[in-house]
């Protein structure tokens, strides 16, 4: 009997450890060098949006596949930022008590830093629209939710898809901006101002933190799992379809609401620019000269379909909320963006998960993409540097052509570059810097 009873208690009970499946090793490595490996997607696109070629032509596949990296590319990076918030915090297993409190206020130190970055980028003339200050934002709107679950998160997320685009719609109508932004102090030093990185900006956080809640989201989730693979394999492409697909089932059906890659009425709008800009270099340009050529061609812009200006009247122009076209921000365009930013990220930790299971070799291939990734916050900010240099404010007042040759040196210069500053100093230049900062986070109680 007593042995009878001592081998029961050896025997691990339902809820024993022992009867866990070990953990995937494979997977978890897979997870932390894909996402790196997400992070120089997104730097390798915005370097496109910002330096490489645009198609000539309109409508066409080609133009289609020279489109892709605008908008996705930004909306790629602000989910992964999302993700990285959630691990700050513990991840599928968050942290609780003082550790908790800690990584809040790592967070909450980064957000200001961002802020304070991006806002010094911008008002050094550059003609990036600068991203970093509204991850600022981003983050400190982030922090009264991180402790929330996957699904939670996922509501939230699908009610900023929603309901942002209209709220920001609201605001181009509104008359009292101008007096708001005059005694913003971000607005005085030459930034983004409040109004700007919440509403009126390139990237309102209002809508924009559909990005960050899907982020957090998938934060909350272990990818060591396949099963969790799989689903996410499953819901990228379908939100992918619902986005972009849903946009151009509203343009065939109802015409008048078109606004996508088709629609005559832009393509029109789009060979008018063309002609009216000729070979300028636009990206060089100053305020006077945008303000020159605003006056000189007035009734271009009676051209653009009214859904792409956000309307005439002070109500919501819902034919504009029917488009997916890049930075459209419309409640389709956000759904889009999301689905391929899943697709990216779960495709490229399955397949590092699969290199490293399969062989060292392979993932060395995918090195220089990992070290990019590894330190997106220095290469994104040195092309803003780069593109300042060559482009905006060139030494012999001429600058470089922007095109294909430009984002490939671009590209090249981060892998080199990443790839040799990690053999020798491991994190990025200004990710120890912000590393560092968040140092005194250490002292919380």
């Amino acid at each position: 009997m007593t042995d009878t009873i001592a081998l029961r208690a050896k025997e691990p009970g339902p809820q024993d450890p022992a009867l866990a499946p070990p953990p995937d090793r494979g997977a978890s490595i897979g997870r932390i060098v894909g996402l790196d490996a997400a992070r120089a997607v997104a730097v390798f696109g915005m370097y496109y949006s910002h330096v490489g070629p645009w198609s000539d032509e309109f409508g066409t596949w080609k133009s289609f596949l020279m489109d892709l990296p605008h908008g996705r590319s930004s909306a790629l990076f602000a989910t992964l930022a999302g993700l990285s918030l959630v691990l700050i915090a513990g991840g599928s297993e968050p942290k609780t008590g003082r550790p908790l409190r800690q990584a809040v206020v790592k967070i909450a130190i980064r957000a200001v830093l961002l802020l304070a970055l991006g806002t010094w980028l911008t008002s050094t003339g550059t003609s990036i629209v600068v991203i970093l200050a509204f991850y600022g934002l981003y983050f400190l709107l982030a922090l009264p939710f991180i402790k929330l679950r996957a699904r939670t998160l996922a509501i939230l997320a699908a009610v900023c898809g929603l309901g942002g685009p209209i709220l920001v719609q609201l605001m181009w109508t509104a008359t009292w901006t101008e007096g708001f932004d005059a005694h913003d102090p971000l607005v005085r030093w030459g930034g983004d101002g409040l109004l700007s990185l919440l509403l009126t900006g390139t990237y309102p956080a209002m809508a924009w933190m559909a990005y960050i809640f899907t982020g957090m989201a998938l934060g909350r989730l272990d990818f060591a799992h396949k099963a969790v693979r799989v689903r996410l394999a499953v819901i990228g492409p379908a939100l992918g379809l619902l986005g972009y697909g849903g946009s151009w089932l509203v343009g065939k059906f109802m015409p008048q609401t078109a606004t996508g890659f088709d629609d005559e009425s832009y393509a029109a709008f789009d060979k008018a620019w063309k002609e009216a800009v000729g070979s300028a270099d636009t990206d060089s340009w100053t305020d006077e000269q945008w303000k020159a050529f605003d006056e000189e061609h007035a009734s271009l812009w009676d051209k653009l379909p009214a859904g792409d200006t956000g309307g005439t009247g002070s109500g919501v122009d819902w034919a504009a909320l029917t488009g997916a076209s890049p930075h459209s921000g419309t409640p389709f365009e956000l759904a889009g963006n999301i689905g391929v930013a899943i697709s990216v990220i779960v495709g490229l930790v399955a397949l590092l998960a699969y290199c490293g299971a399969v062989s060292k070799w392979s993932r060395r291939v995918l090195a220089p993409l990992i070290a990019v990734g590894s330190m997106s916050l220095t290469v994104y900010v040195a092309h803003i540097a780069g593109v300042w240099f060559l482009v905006d404010h060139p030494a012999d007042g001429v600058g470089y052509e922007t095109g294909w040759r430009m984002w490939a040196v671009f590209c090249v210069a981060a892998m080199l570059f990443a790839l040799i500053w990690k053999r020798l100093l491991k994190r990025g230049p200004l990710e120890w810097a912000m590393t560092l900062a968040t140092k005194p986070a250490k002292f919380v109680r």
